[in-house]
């Protein structure tokens, strides 16, 4: 058997330093009470007892996917009293179905459940190792890949914008620390599910990664290498993306959030046009779309005709074009169908003014602010017998005359003339008094209901 050749301890002193962790921060392993993760408990109770400027703690996750999970509970209760480390055991639930892995909805369940102990500046410790990391390489080669995957896990990582992953033992061997376990006499659980090959890691630990050591028995650790240049390559193109990136997005007009100039893009070489695309997406906050689909994705953007309305879907990401531009949105937040027609009557007395300010919700994602206002691109107040309403649609041929115009034109022109996308426009509130339209919050006042120069008038505005 292989002699253990390394102080867990002392792994996790470098990792906290490299980490830069302010004093106070918590650390919490993620503790499951196999092999790996019990030798990383058992170096973690050796460092708290020398690192009193730290909190600690074990969080431990009971799946309700075996029938011995109470006893692992047991378990990992009772060495944690012996590590004199506190902790905390969480039940999930976890989701099963058609075309859902139980592995990944697993993991999912167990990190939304630990990190729900963390707070800013915590730090996540796990107790990934060397073969891990080369199972991850090879799940990575099995995916079809690019750098990004083929890096796999590293040392450190950053993760919902404010903590830290470490992993410690990632260049440890898994013989390592078997032996490290043997010769403390460290007690382990067992999972039966381990042995089961038809899950993907499974079957690599079992039937394939002992094949390519008997052969290659450095494999794990050039892997590794391989990994960890690939990130230094990744790297490097984040960097570049993120230096170009911003010259290709433009603001909205007139609105909230960001599109992508796809004129600019399309004088792009290809290799360009991928990685600023995938550099959008993942900037916008959505997952990471395949090699297939990014190159689908690019051909339908940038080869559609100028008057093209392009829209697709991929997973909760909508993907929409408009004038030359790409548009990117949530399913999910888009799934919702404001009401067409939502009443207020606003009542004045002559010589007291009533309206301070209010909120007329509109869906459960909007609502219209109104407050009395002086300066320019007001609504004169209504009078006792004019009846406001908000309104997500009219007519495109109705004629409107908007404050900053000279005369007045249909409003399906003055949509196209503002750069309104066709799916936004619905979502514009319109205030009519009774049957005559006065204001496109956000757009435009109608000359014709304009505050006088000196009169205190109404300023509408869009609340998210």
């Amino acid at each position: 058997m292989t002699e253990p050749s390394f102080n867990t301890s002392a792994l996790i002193e470098e990792s906290i330093k490299s980490a830069k962790s302010h004093i106070g921060a918590k650390l919490v392993l993620a503790y499951s009470g196999g092999v790996d993760s019990e030798v990383l408990a058992q170096g973690l109770s050796s460092y708290a007892k020398s690192h009193p400027e730290f909190r600690y703690l074990l969080v431990h996750v009971h799946h309700g996917l075996s029938s011995n999970a109470d006893a692992w509970v047991t378990h990992c209760q009772k060495q944690a009293s012996d590590y004199q480390l506190p902790i905390e055991v969480v039940q999930v639930q976890v989701e099963t179905g058609p075309r859902l892995s139980i592995e990944a909805e697993a993991r999912r369940a167990r990190y939304k459940a630990i990190t729900s102990f963390m707070d800013t500046g915590d730090v996540l410790l796990t107790a990934h190792h060397l073969d891990d990391q080369l199972e991850t390489v090879l799940l990575a080669l099995k995916r079809g890949l690019g750098p990004k995957g083929l890096s796999a896990m590293g040392t450190l990582q950053v993760f919902d914008g404010d903590k830290q992953l470490l992993r410690p033992l990632l260049s440890v061997s898994r013989e390592q620390i078997e032996a490290k376990a043997s010769s403390l006499s460290l007690p382990h659980i067992e999972d039966e599910s381990n042995t089961d090959d038809k899950y993907d890691r499974n079957f690599l630990r079992l039937q394939i990664i002992p094949k390519l050591k008997s052969r290659w028995s450095a494999i794990a650790t050039t892997a590794s290498r391989s990994a960890a240049l690939c990130a230094q390559q990744q790297a490097v193109i984040d960097d570049e993306v993120s230096a170009r990136l911003p010259n290709f997005i433009e603001q909205v007009p007139h609105g909230e959030g960001t599109a992508l100039n796809l004129e600019l893009l399309g004088h792009q070489t290809p290799n360009w046009q991928a990685l600023l695309l995938r550099g959008y997406i993942e900037s916008s906050g959505f997952a990471p779309v395949s090699q297939v689909q990014l190159e689908q994705l690019l051909s339908q953007l940038l080869t559609a005709k100028p008057d093209a309305n392009l829209e697709v879907r991929i997973a909760d990401m909508l993907v929409r074009r408009f004038r030359e531009k790409a548009y990117l949105s949530s399913f999910r937040q888009e799934s919702y169908k404001p009401r067409t027609l939502s009443t207020v009557e606003l009542r004045l007395e002559r010589d007291i003014h009533l309206i301070q300010e209010i909120n007329i919700p509109l869906s459960p994602n909007i609502r219209v602010e109104v407050i009395e206002a002086d300066g320019e691109e007001r609504v004169r107040q209504p009078s006792i017998e004019e009846k406001v309403s908000v309104r997500f649609s009219a007519v495109g041929s109705m004629r409107c005359h908007p404050h900053n115009r000279q005369k007045g034109r249909e409003l399906k022109k003055l949509w196209q003339e503002y750069g309104v996308p066709p799916w936004e426009r619905e979502r514009v509130p319109l205030i009519f008094y009774n049957e005559k339209l006065v204001c496109a919050v956000g757009y435009w006042v109608e000359h014709s209901f304009q505050s006088a120069e000196h009169e205190t008038g109404l300023r509408f505005s869009v609340a998210i």
